[in-house]
């Protein structure tokens, strides 16, 4: 990966230093709102970073006063004015778009760690609940803004809410449409971190410095293997744990660990 890249007037910028790819949404003056062309940035970025063994943690950030506002709507109703629409032509839309582009997070083989301030709404709600951490400033918030604009939530808000927060939880988020502060967020365990404003940088730094460090290969089937355990059943889950404990035996990060332990020092992982 190169080091900085500008996509799309600037408005998704990415760097690779140290093995951390930090993505920083970059549309300030529309609250983070994202058009498709950033949209399939960011399913581009965590698609690479998946395959790239420089790469062992991305950090999922911001820049302005929001996290992300959602789908750019404004850009939504244009294109709906215009548009004649064929019957699944909307289903496909968000199958490619939006459901995509969670799923470019939740298949990540690096962990993703979101740093989030302001409000992240919409689809930028669900960049956050799809990450496999999250960092958020006190004064930011969730919210699941569909219902106020007489939509139904898309971007795997249905799948991803209430395994984050319960069942009853999301159906009042998703219903009502109010927002969810970051300390609440953090009390029903969708937040890791909730720090003042102005540490929130050095919270997520911490983990993001422990993560660069830590065995990717170990971390990223351990991912798959707690992403897929709501679905599956206990022999599933089982015959998965086993297959992933052996293809992991063969990394060379799992003989440093064990020489590590026997020779009392600390590890230093390679990531692979």
């Amino acid at each position: 990966m190169t080091d900085t890249v500008v996509e799309h007037a600037a408005a998704v910028l990415h760097s690779t230093e140290a093995g951390v790819l930090t993505i920083t949404i970059n549309r300030p003056e529309a609250a983070n709102a994202l058009r498709p062309e950033d949209r399939d940035t960011l399913i581009r970025l965590f698609g690479e970073a998946d395959g790239d063994r420089e790469v062992r943690v991305v950090v999922l950030r911001a820049n302005g006063r929001h996290f992300c506002s959602g789908a750019d709507v404004l850009r939504l109703a244009s294109g709906h004015a215009k548009a004649v629409k064929r019957a699944t032509d909307s289903m496909r839309t968000i199958m490619q778009g939006a459901q995509q582009l969670i799923a470019s997070i939740l298949d990540c083989s690096k962990p993703v760690v979101a740093v989030v301030q302001g409000g992240a709404a919409g689809i930028g709600a669900h960049l956050a609940y799809a990450a496999d951490l999250v960092v958020a400033a006190e004064d930011a918030y969730f919210a699941e803004a569909f219902v106020k604009r007489g939509l139904v939530m898309d971007g795997g808000g249905a799948y991803l809410l209430p395994r984050r927060i319960g069942m009853q939880a999301a159906k009042e988020m998703a219903f009502l449409g109010d927002k969810l502060s970051a300390a609440e967020a953090h009390r029903l365990g969708l937040v890791n971190r909730c720090v003042p404003a102005d540490e929130i940088g050095a919270a997520a730094d911490d983990l993001v410095r422990r993560l660069a460090a830590a065995p990717t290969t170990a971390i990223g089937l351990t991912k798959r293997l707690l992403n897929d355990a709501p679905d599956t059943d206990r022999a599933g889950s089982f015959v998965a744990e086993a297959m992933a404990q052996e293809i992991q035996s063969y990394a060379e990060d799992a003989k440093e660990g064990v020489r590590a332990f026997v020779e009392k020092r600390p590890a230093d992982f390679v990531g692979w």
